[in-house]
Formats: C-alpha cells, sequence, structure tokens
C-alpha cells in the first residue's frame, strides 16, 4: 500500500508538470542490494535553485496560468516521509527549466538470510515507532495547508483534529484536549498569538504545548511568539523531522 502512495504521488507530480502530449516514464531496476524506482518526464523541469526544497512541505514552484493543476506541494513531502519509513532515500534531479525531471526512490532490497531463519520484520527508522500516540490540534485558515500537516502527522501515527479559524480553535481544544497544538499566525479572526495567549489562560497548567507553524520568521515574530507563551516557533516549509522533534517535546 505505501509503495502504490509512493509511485501514485511520483506520477501525479510528474503530470502536473508535464504538457499535453508530454511524456512520462517508470521503470524499475536492481542496484547492488537496492531496489530503485525511477519517474522520468520531459515536462517544466526544476531550476537550481528550487531544487534542495523540492520535498519540503509547501515548497512549490511557480505556476502559470494554463497549468492542469495547482496544488501546495504536499505529495512529494509525503513520498519523502515515505520512503524514509522503510529505509531508503528519494532524490530529485532536473537539468533546469524546460528541461524535465527525474525522481529516483531508493529502498533496500530484503535479501535472503545465510540461515534458514525467518528474516525479522522491518520497523523503519528507530524514532519513529518510538514516537507515542498523541492527540494534535492544527489550527490554520488555509483548508489546504491544515489538511496538509494533518496527513503528515496521520503519517507519524497522531490523532488528529483541524480547525480553521482561532474561535474555533479554542472550541476544538477545550472538546478535544490535544497534548499539542499546531497554530498558523495570519487568522482573520483571531491571530495565532492572541489564539495563543487564550489557550494559556483557559488551560494554565494544563495547557497543550504551542507551536506556532507560519512563513513569518523574523526575529521580532520569535518575540511575539515567545511572549504570547508559545513553545516553538517553526517557519514554513516544515519537513517530517522537524515535526517528530516537536512531538517529543509533549509531555
Amino acid at each position: 500500500m505505501r509503495l502504490s502512495q509512493i509511485i501514485a504521488n511520483l506520477l501525479n507530480n510528474a503530470a502536473k508538470y508535464t504538457d499535453q502530449g508530454g511524456r512520462i516514464c517508470l521503470r524499475a531496476e536492481r542496484d547492488g542490494n537496492d531496489a530503485l524506482i525511477v519517474v522520468e518526464d520531459n515536462g517544466r523541469g526544476i531550476s537550481q535553485d528550487m531544487l534542495p526544497r523540492i520535498f519540503d512541505l509547501f515548497a512549490q514552484a511557480a505556476q502559470t496560468s494554463n497549468m492542469a493543476q495547482g496544488g501546495i506541494g504536499i505529495g512529494l513531502t509525503l513520498v519523502r516521509g515515505l520512503v524514509e519509513m522503510q529505509g531508503g532515500s528519494v532524490e530529485a534531479q532536473s537539468a533546469g527549466p524546460g528541461q524535465g525531471s527525474v525522481f529516483t526512490v531508493r529502498l533496500p532490497l530484503l535479501l535472503a538470510p545465510a540461515l534458514p531463519e525467518p528474516p525479522a520484520p522491518f520497523l523503519g527508522p528507530a524514532d519513529v515507532p518510538a514516537l507515542e500516540r498523541r492527540r494534535v490540534l492544527v489550527v490554520d485558515d488555509n483548508v489546504d495547508a491544515a489538511e496538509g500537516l494533518s496527513m503528515l502527522l496521520d503519517l507519524l501515527g497522531m490523532e488528529v483534529r483541524t480547525a480553521h479559524d482561532g474561535a474555533s480553535g479554542l472550541k476544538a481544544a477545550a472538546e478535544f484536549t490535544p497534548g499539542l497544538v499546531l497554530l498558523d499566525i495570519g487568522m482573520p479572526d483571531m491571530d495565532g498569538y492572541e489564539l495563543a495567549r487564550r489557550l494559556r489562560a483557559a488551560h494554565g497548567a494544563q495547557c497543550p504545548t504551542l507551536v506556532v507553524v507560519s512563513g513569518w520568521g523574523q526575529p521580532e515574530d520569535r518575540q511575539r511568539s515567545m511572549d504570547a507563551g508559545v513553545d516553538a516557533h517553526l517557519v514554513k516549509p516544515v519537513g517530517l523531522e522537524q515535526l517528530q522533534e516537536v512531538l517529543k517535546l509533549v509531555q
């Protein structure tokens, strides 16, 4: 099932950035003790400055108005998360805009044991199973962004609920009793700073861990988060590794 999700997301990404009449190639091969899955297209390509960020959450190259599909760059982040949980890696290559793209997934093969004993089941990276299941509330007026974070948290085994404004966030926090609240700053009715202050006032010592996830990351933004009682301030795009570290902070 996970392998299907990986390939589907890579093919969907290739289709999104390849014009009608273009070519998309999917192939698999063996490279030593690894299996390689390669998705190659002759589409719009990736600029060199974008390549290092292509798997980051919400990272997305500039679009043109005649693009068949939009999106906010969640699919490739999920690909990386799924691949790494299987002990593999994924990389992107492109000669630049208009030169197409190549995405290569590398996964370890299950080798036959030297002795006739069944191999131990592969559990993925050691830190992923160690994460306890937590209740996480995501508050963001951008519905797509909230759903993207929810998908990643679900991938990490968390129980997730979303809210899309400050008032709904307060109500959800009271009903859902999360251990962690991920909140955006720029919301129309009540910004993230005010939401954090109200959560602190409402829950006191039992307040969940509060983490800002925002595109605002200047020193003054971080200071305002600290003044509002926020425990950590993350700047978009946020990767799986950062989410894992934040989850470890939850008591």
